[in-house]
């Protein structure tokens, strides 16, 4: 609940429309990850669960109550005592805060490391599980510390940007080394790729191999497990009756056949 809360809040300064941008810098990279996969994560609980619920011995006993609570909290209007409508509510609620994630002109990540070797294996490994949760990665923000530096491949194809050390109280080139975010956005791979004529589906999934790797397909949904990370890929008309013919990862990449 706290992870919805949170993003609820940030929702209310988004729409408000008072600010040109807003940074958020969560408890940790994990948590920030597992709060911007919710909207996928709990509509995908929704979609497998809900005529389960529905059917069920609960929800008849529970039925004349739904709806006054419901039509409390999520401003339902009708008499109808059926879960229906306030779930309907909540998936498109969710699927609203779904496109948000996925869109890079929206939301866009940064990884911040330091030259520590082993930082960076982590950071690639966060770029990765951004991936799976459609969260686009814009560049890579590197500051020194004791080591030989971060190598400008570490994050290719992002760029790195790497920032000078604080000087007394003159933060001015910090700011100019800042990335621009225009920039990022043109540059930052696409997290999905589908192309509907050769039958492929792409995910790009830097920092994991393939045997981190698992696949299972679900009518036209693909998910994706990789490290503490779960996508719900849902196919397009063109491929949804078909299965899974072959995988291979290369490139940083997952490539599905159909």
């Amino acid at each position: 609940m706290a992870d919805a809360l949170t993003l609820d809040a940030i929702r209310g300064f988004y729409d408000s429309g008072n600010y040109d941008y807003l940074v958020f810098d969560g408890l940790s990279s994990k948590a920030a990850l597992r709060m911007w996969g919710l909207p996928e994560q709990l509509d995908w609980y929704i979609r497998r669960f809900q005529k389960v619920l529905a059917e069920s011995q609960l929800a008849q006993t529970l039925a004349p109550f739904i709806q006054p609570i419901a039509g409390s909290v999520l401003n339902l209007s009708g008499g109808t005592a059926s879960l229906d409508q306030p779930v309907q509510q909540a998936r498109s609620f969710l699927e609203a805060g779904r496109r948000v994630v996925q869109s890079a002109q929206q939301l866009l990540g940064f990884l911040v490391v330091t030259d520590d070797a082993a930082d960076v294996d982590t950071a690639r490994y966060l770029w990765g599980s951004s991936q799976q949760i459609g969260l686009t990665v814009g560049g890579a923000i590197a500051y020194a510390t004791a080591g030989s530096g971060v190598s400008d491949q570490a994050f290719a194809p992002l760029s790195l940007q790497r920032l000078p050390g604080l000087t007394g109280d003159d933060w001015q080139p910090l700011m100019a080394a800042l990335p621009s975010l225009s920039a990022a956005v043109q540059a930052a791979p696409a997290p999905v790729v589908i192309d509907e004529v050769a039958q492929q589906v792409r995910l790009f999934l830097p920092g994991f191999t393939k045997a981190d790797i698992n696949l299972t397909q679900y009518g036209p949904e693909v998910t994706i497990t990789a490290g503490d990370q779960r996508r719900n890929l849902m196919l397009p008309a063109a491929l949804k009756n078909r299965s899974i013919q072959g995988a291979k990862f290369q490139e940083d990449a997952l490539i599905l056949s159909f």
